[in-house]
C-alpha cells in the first residue's frame, strides 16, 4: 500500500490532469465545428480521473465512526 505522502503526490497529479483536461475541452468546443467524440472521450477520461481523486481522498481521510 502506498504511504500517505505517495497518496497525496498522486492525488495532485489527478487533480492537475483533470483541471488540463477542463482547459482542452473548452478550448475544443470554442472552435466549430469541434469533434464531438473527442470530447466525449475526454470528459469520459475527466469522469474516470474524478473517481481516483474521490478515492483517494477516501484513503486519506481517516475513519469516523457515527
Amino acid at each position: 500500500m502506498l504511504g500517505q505522502e505517495d497518496l497525496r503526490r498522486r492525488l495532485e497529479e489527478l487533480r492537475s490532469e483533470h483541471r488540463d483536461l477542463d482547459d482542452v475541452i473548452a478550448r475544443l468546443q470554442e472552435t466549430a465545428p469541434f469533434n464531438q467524440l473527442q470530447v466525449q472521450r475526454l470528459k469520459k477520461r475527466k469522469l474516470a480521473l474524478k473517481d481516483q481523486i474521490i478515492k483517494l481522498e477516501s484513503q486519506l481521510l481517516p475513519d469516523i465512526i457515527a
